[in-house]
Formats: C-alpha cells, structure tokens, sequence
C-alpha cells in the first residue's frame, strides 16, 4: 500500500459519493485533505467522518468560480503546508434527453463545470505549487466519455474531453507532475440513482462482475493512480465497469 505521509490531497466534489470516497482513501494511507463541494453542511460532515480538522479542512463554494478555486488551493497550502495531490471529481448533469432536445446554455453548463473549471483547478495548483514541487493529478471522468450515452449525452461529451484533457496534460505538465483519470460505469451514489433504483439485480446482471461499482472501488484506484507505485502510469484513463465494456453496451 502506498504511502500519503507528509502529503496534501485537494479533492474537489467531495462531500459525498465517490469524491469522499477517494478523500477517504488518502487520509488512510497517511495524507491531510482539503474537501470541496457546494453545501458547507454536507462537508462539515464529511471533515468529520475523515478525522476532524487535523485530517481535513473544507472549502465550500461552485466549482465553476474561479476565486473558490483559487480558495481552496491557498486553503490547502495554507493549512498543511503543500499541494501533492489534486482529485478533480466535480460534475453536474441537470438534463437528460436527446441532445436535439438539449438546451444550449445547458450544454454550456455542463462544459463549463466538467471541463474548464477542471483544467482551472490545475492551472491554479500548478502556478501555486504543482510546477515547482511536482505532484500527481487525478480526473474523474466516466464511461459516458467512452461510448455514446443515450439521454446524458452532453454530459458522455464533457466527459470524453474530460479523458483527452488528461491525455493534453499529461504530456505538458510532465515530468514534474504526473495526470490520469479514472472512467466509473455505474457507481451506487446518490448522483447515479436514476441509473439503477429499482431495478439494481437487473443492471447488475449486465456486469460481468455481477455487481455496482461502490464508492471505495473508485478510491482505492485513486489511491494507486496518485501514489508512488504509479510512478510510470500517466495520460492514462482507468476504465472502472466491471467488466461491462468489455461485454458490450451497457
């Protein structure tokens, strides 16, 4: 397993779900964490399920702004002294249809949120800390990003720019910072619950694995992409579907 000791983790979207997930996951392999979401409740409760305020700090404000960006990098540098690792987990998916049927300024939303305030959260580490002392980056993008996504498909695009955002960075910030991402199919959280409440047996058949993913699957592959044993792994995107690309649509 490897080690976080003496490292600072930035994990945006991370009140709940799979952001929490990956927090949580790096606090247990010895890393401090600064936690950001929109609800400054939710993350209140999140600092304290990871450890209280020597583990974790939150920042509550929209990803898209580009001061609570700012924010939490200073937080984070502020508070524990670094910035090693930097989880980019923010994402938002308000409408669900054909897109010939998709309002623009939604699609503008979603572009805005998923993509350019995910490369804004890099280039604020970067300039902060990242291009003088290295680091590592991890973007969580989706399946949805790999293959056509019936009813969500604005948000399979951000997604898929998502997967080449990492592959862009990987080779500009390299060698001192290491970018990859992970690509979860369906993950039992509270953002997915359409996909499979009421019917989770059947949705689960179609998995090879015979089962959801859970939050910890994704953080535990956050943990290996971000760490030491990793050292040779970046502009890469970990499929995490158990199996269900590999069997056909899902």
């Amino acid at each position: 397993m490897d080690t976080f000791e003496g490292r600072t983790a930035l994990v945006t979207g991370a009140s709940r779900g799979i952001g929490l997930a990956i927090a949580s996951s790096l606090v247990q392999r010895g890393a401090r964490v600064v936690v950001t979401a929109r609800r400054a409740d939710a993350l209140a409760e999140a600092v304290e399920s990871l450890g209280g305020p020597e583990k974790a700090v939150a920042v509550a404000g929209n990803a898209a702004d580009p001061e609570h960006r700012a924010e939490a990098v200073r937080t984070a540098i502020g508070t524990f002294g670094s910035l090693d690792v930097l989880v980019g987990n923010v994402g938002i998916n308000p409408v669900f249809g054909p897109l010939m049927d998709t309002p623009l300024d939604a699609v503008r939303k979603i572009l805005d949120t998923n993509v350019v305030a995910s490369l804004g959260l890099v280039q604020e580490a970067w300039r902060a800390w990242m291009s003088e002392h290295g680091g590592s980056v991890l973007i969580v993008a989706s399946v949805a990003g790999l293959k056509s996504s019936e009813g969500i498909a604005a948000y399979g695009i951000s997604k898929a720019a998502l997967i080449n955002l990492t592959t862009q960075l990987a080779v500009e910030l390299g060698p001192t910072v290491r970018v990859n991402a992970v690509a979860p199919a369906v993950v039992k959280t509270r953002f997915a619950e359409a996909l499979f409440t009421g019917r989770e047996d059947q949705v689960s058949r179609q998995y090879p694995a015979g089962r959801l993913g859970v939050p910890e699957d994704i953080g535990e592959a956050a943990a290996y992409l971000l760490g030491d044993g990793a050292g040779w792994v970046t502009g890469q995107t970990l499929t995490l579907d158990g199996g269900a690309l590999s069997r056909g649509p899902i």
